[in-house]
């Protein structure tokens, strides 16, 4: 991941997608998909101001089926989510949830995207979305990166 996903997400910037395109749902349930894999980052890393903490990715059926095809269906569903990460006893153990990011892909509905619509739930609360028409430039900009494999960045852990 090379953007800043929370600065962005937060900031709302420039360029805004029209307003007609659909919402993202919130996945309920999405903590009972598939685990992809999870991973901390910490102080010192360039990413951590927007990224810092603890994150679990989930994938839904579909999604799985685009981990392992290369190709993501519609109807696939991947979550990111990220939690602050207290240090204390020599332990990092998960603490409030920042941010539920949502990838959902629908081919026809979010066709200006790569397919793919994008959300953010702040604090995983399914009513406080964080993205919304900005999802073209707090999200996608940087998953243009990933073109290639989707504009997927993850990939399933053996």
């Amino acid at each position: 991941m090379k953007c800043t996903l929370i600065a962005a997400l937060l900031a709302a910037c420039a360029t805004p997608v029209l307003a007609a395109d659909p919402a993202v749902p919130y996945p309920d349930g999405y903590r009972s998909w598939h685990h992809v894999k999870s991973m901390v980052i910490e102080k010192g890393h360039p990413l951590f101001e927007s990224f810092g903490g603890i994150h679990h990715l989930y994938a839904n059926p579909k999604a799985l089926e685009g981990y392992k095809s290369g190709k993501f269906p519609d109807g696939a569903v991947i979550v990111f989510d990220l939690l602050d990460a207290p240090q204390a006893d020599n332990a990092i153990t998960e603490g409030a949830r920042k941010v539920a990011g949502v990838m959902h892909k629908d081919a026809k509905k979010y066709a200006a995207t790569g397919g793919w619509g994008y959300e953010g739930f702040g604090g995983g609360d399914k009513t406080k979305r964080v993205v919304g028409a900005n999802a073209a430039t707090a999200c996608h900009a940087c998953h243009t990166a990933q073109k290639d494999h989707g504009y997927v960045f993850s990939s399933l852990r053996d």
